[in-house]
């Protein structure tokens, strides 16, 4: 493996994101520490800024390394931003109201039918059909918007009644592990599986009959086992809160076509972000039955995304060759690890341009890719989005990486085991 200085600068600079992320943590307890600066600390101690950050860094190193800045904006304009601005619309939109009172009355009332069977109190179901059922629908309404309406919920039944740091780890883990899983259902939901189905040649109907089962039972052991763990933890329900707003069923359906006009269009941003404008410009004309827009934890997730795009496309020159040498028994294992620290997407496109390829490496590619997803935050596109809604529940607003790393670790577990036993 040769690399150019460019690439060398590159992947020195990831390396150090990378390690950035994982102290997030300790520059938040600086915060506290010495409040005088706090305002740098709290900056620096942003997970969704720190591949901004140290793209800005290598665009700055490019311009001073090539003499000019005429390369380093070359490479800027070459990359893709899709899937940064698609997240972006997405979480504005599937976080809003209408969309969210209606994730809420699904969970409700499939939570009531499962009481109703199990004798599980209200707590226990509602926090079970979260972490299973809709990690599922992100397959059909894509990941991030899966994630974002997940940890809403999450957010208000559990999160904001609850200081256990034990209960809170347990929950985020066990739900980027099953957002990640959750999507493999369709050939477009799931970011890993979308950057390999063109190129492959997987239709919806394929990825359902090599996944489809794998998917379902790793998503619901998972979400058992953690369900079983927590049960004696979860808040009990406040029965003295305010009844939910009745939105009515055409300003539902209104946000609704917008969901679905944007997942339909996630591969055009032109179409996507000109919905987004005109969801925002009715929100503003109808304001009656809204909250306030998402906005500015979905621009940070968005920001953090392309930083990682920016600094990922330098690369290929060791993970490419990395991939090459793996044969379809390791890959699976090796695609678990690298995930955690690259970006599952990123990992199969790259493993999509290895020639020759069986079936089994294919195969073994997408599902270590998919199962690593929720080791840490920069392992699958959804996961910031989900820690920008959660974090500020955390002791000191901060979600410890190696916390969140074990958390996860049970759950990546059973997903290892349904990818490759049943």
């Amino acid at each position: 493996m040769s690399a150019t200085h460019i690439e060398l600068l590159a992947t020195s600079l990831f390396c150090v994101a990378i390690l950035h992320t994982f102290s997030a943590s300790f520059f938040e307890h600086l915060a506290h520490k010495y409040p005088n600066h706090a305002g740098l600390w709290h900056l620096i101690g942003e997970v969704e800024t720190v591949f901004g950050f140290w793209a800005l860094i290598l665009i700055i190193g490019m311009a001073f390394l090539y003499g000019n800045h005429g390369p380093a904006i070359e490479y800027l304009e070459s990359r893709n931003y899709t899937e940064p601005l698609f997240v972006f619309a997405i979480m504005v939109v599937s976080a809003s109201k209408p969309i969210l009172v209606l994730a809420s009355t699904f969970v409700k009332y499939t939570s009531l039918g499962l009481s109703k069977v199990t004798k599980l109190n209200t707590p226990t179901s509602n926090y079970f059909i979260t972490l299973s059922l809709v990690p599922l629908l992100g397959s059909f309404i894509t990941e991030p918007a899966a994630m974002t309406l997940a940890a809403l919920l999450l957010k208000k039944e559990v999160f904001s009644q609850s200081k256990n740091t034990k209960l809170l780890y347990l929950t985020i883990g066990a739900l980027f592990v099953n957002i990640s899983v959750g999507g493999a259902l369709t050939n477009f939901a799931a970011p890993p599986i979308l950057m390999v189905a063109g190129r492959w040649g997987w239709s919806t109907s394929f990825v359902f009959q090599t996944f489809g089962i794998k998917t379902i039972s790793g998503v619901f052991f998972n979400a058992l086992l953690v369900t079983t763990l927590c049960y004696k933890l979860l808040p009990t329900i406040n029965t003295s809160s305010p009844k939910q707003d009745v939105i009515p069923l055409s300003v539902s359906l209104v946000h609704l076509a917008f969901l679905v006009g944007i997942v339909i269009f996630a591969h055009h941003p032109v179409v996507f972000m000109g919905l987004l404008l005109f969801f925002m410009g009715y929100t503003h004309a109808y304001p009656k039955h809204q909250n306030p827009l998402l906005l500015k934890e979905a621009l940070l997730v968005a920001f953090f995304l392309a930083g990682l795009v920016v600094l990922g496309g330098l690369q290929q020159w060791w993970l490419q060759p990395l991939l090459e040498k793996l044969n379809s028994a390791l890959v699976f294992f090796g695609a678990v690890g690298l995930t955690a620290i690259t970006d599952n997407a990123a990992l199969t496109y790259l493993g999509s341009m290895v020639q020759g390829t069986s079936p089994e490496f294919k195969y073994s590619l997408v599902a270590g890719a998919i199962t690593g997803g929720g080791l840490t935050v920069i392992a699958n596109a959804p996961n910031p989005a989900g820690l920008s809604i959660l974090r500020e529940h955390f002791p000191e607003e901060s979600v410890s990486a190696l916390n969140l790393f074990l958390a996860a670790l049970p759950s990546t577990i059973i997903a290892m085991i349904a990818f490759q036993l049943f």
